[in-house]
């Protein structure tokens, strides 16, 4: 009886100092994600700027519309503004905020979460220059990517595009009207004045979008040749159910109602598609027991349900793991899907934990803890786990991409040396370049391996080797969740 209970003190004590390691290395790379966004920063860079191989760039944004468009986030390893992705990072991180908030003051990283946040959303205000107007692009992809320079050095053309009443875009309209809305509940308990201030932002972009339908690459061509959206139905809901949590206002939930389609059973959420997030939200009422129309709106909660139950590898038709089980949507950059739907996993597991309930799936029920489960394994096969013993988190753990394909990371920092590097010049001597970046782009998330989990490390190989802002914007929320362990 003595040793049997020696035996169990001894493993509680063990689960408590593996426990201690594995929040520590969430809390670790918790703090690094959020450094990323200010590699990623446009513009005029603050005297607290903690990435210190940047420099300001891009101050003469919007000099050719006569619109201050200075800020706002390059999207991956190029130094394009593009409107849309932006949109959807901001709102995703505003997500974690709002789900994860107390989590992120526990771990230190809340003000900079927020801060995060606000360069984006300090952007937008400044892109909404009318009710029914919009910039949604600063650059030229095309020019952008036969160069490789710094974004300190750029000699691209800075072009602004926009969409407005006659050149509509319902998509990125909508999409900045949810980041806006989810950003606004983000800022409310510290800032009510801005929250009401972007909030009014975010309706009038609501109404901007549902009142002039259409796909934004029909009105700025050259943004759809990198970020081509598919529709702006999700993007309508998305920013409805948004609207709904921020204000409480019927008519969103009204229009959630009446929609003539919820999306169906996704397989991916992304930031081409928020169905499955609009009908994440949409559930959360209902297992509040604060929906309007059962009938109507029980639809998205039946659908998203499928899509989380096929995620966590329990529904009719699962979604495909890797050998070495990590999630798996598409050969480039599948861990921005990857991370998209563990924010979705993460968050409905805090609405079910909040209603006591589970979630029922064809194959099994499932607890909050077990989803949390789930999601911890993924994080720890991003974070290193997984069959390279590499983290796909740049500067986390002994092993990480030395070679992102990221053209601020992979040019010798201007703070070092201030000889500009020309268009073609940089591609010789950094771009092929045979050694690691000379700086590292800690929180990047590259696109990551591939579906046999195989990674290239080459600056060539931008599928795998490429980070973006909507990976990183996605895992903040998930790494909070995680620092206060998966059994909870």
């Amino acid at each position: 009886m003595e040793l049997c209970g020696y035996i169990l003190v001894l493993w509680l004590l063990v689960s408590l100092v593996g426990h201690g390691e594995a929040a520590s290395d969430y809390m670790q790379a918790l703090t690094k994600s959020l450094v990323y966004f200010e590699a990623q920063r446009s513009g005029k860079l603050p005297e607290d700027q903690r990435v210190r191989w940047r420099g300001d760039s891009a101050l003469k944004d919007g000099s050719d519309v006569g619109v201050d468009l200075v800020g706002g986030y390059y999207d991956s390893g190029d130094n394009v503004k593009f409107g849309f992705p932006m949109a959807f990072t901001i709102t995703t991180l505003s997500w974690g905020v709002v789900e994860f908030r107390n989590q992120l003051a526990v771990a230190g990283e809340l003000i900079n979460a927020l801060t995060a946040i606000a360069w984006g959303t300090n952007y937008f205000l400044h892109a909404h220059t009318a009710a029914d107007v919009l910039y949604v692009e600063v650059g030229d992809g095309n020019s952008d990517h036969a160069c490789w320079q710094r974004p300190e050095d750029m000699t691209t053309p800075r072009t602004s595009y926009k969409v407005d009443a006659s050149h509509p875009g319902a998509d990125v309209a909508g999409e900045t009207a949810a980041a806006l809305a989810a950003a606004s509940i983000a800022f409310r308990p510290s800032d009510p004045a801005y929250a009401n201030d972007i909030l009014y932002h975010a309706e009038q972009l609501f109404d901007f979008a549902r009142s002039h339908p259409g796909l934004y690459q029909n009105s700025v061509p050259v943004a759809g040749q990198f970020y081509s959206s598919s529709g702006f139905d999700d993007e309508l809901l998305w920013a409805a159910a948004w609207l709904h949590r921020a204000t409480g206002n019927q008519t969103y939930l009204d229009f959630l109602a009446k929609s003539s389609n919820s999306g169906g059973v996704r397989s991916m959420f992304s930031w081409d598609d928020k169905f499955a997030g609009a009908q994440v939200l949409v559930a959360k009422l209902i297992l509040e027991k604060k929906k309007g129309n059962t009938g109507a709106l029980s639809q998205y909660k039946d659908a998203g349900d499928q899509f989380l139950c096929s995620l966590l590898q329990k529904g009719h038709n699962n979604v495909k793991l890797s050998p070495g089980g990590l999630l798996w949507f598409q050969p480039w950059n599948n861990l921005q899907y990857t991370t998209a739907a563990l924010l979705l996993l993460s968050a409905h597991s805090n609405h079910l934990a909040a209603a006591k309930a589970t979630l029922q799936c064809p194959s099994g029920v499932l607890s909050p803890p077990e989803i949390i489960a789930f999601v911890s394994k993924q994080v720890d096969y991003i974070l290193g786990a997984n069959p390279k013993n590499m983290s796909y988190v740049v500067g986390f753990g002994p092993t990480w991409p030395g070679k992102v394909h990221h053209r601020g990371a992979s040019v010798v920092s201007i703070m070092k040396d201030p000889t500009p590097v020309d268009c073609k010049g940089g591609f010789g001597k950094w771009f092929n370049s045979p050694n690691p970046n000379p700086n590292v782009i800690d929180g990047a998330i590259v696109g990551g391996p591939d579906a046999n989990d195989g990674y290239n490390d080459d600056r060539s190989n931008f599928q795998q080797a490429e980070p973006s802002t909507v990976t990183t914007s996605a895992i903040v929320g998930v790494l909070a969740r995680l620092t206060e362990g998966v059994g909870k």
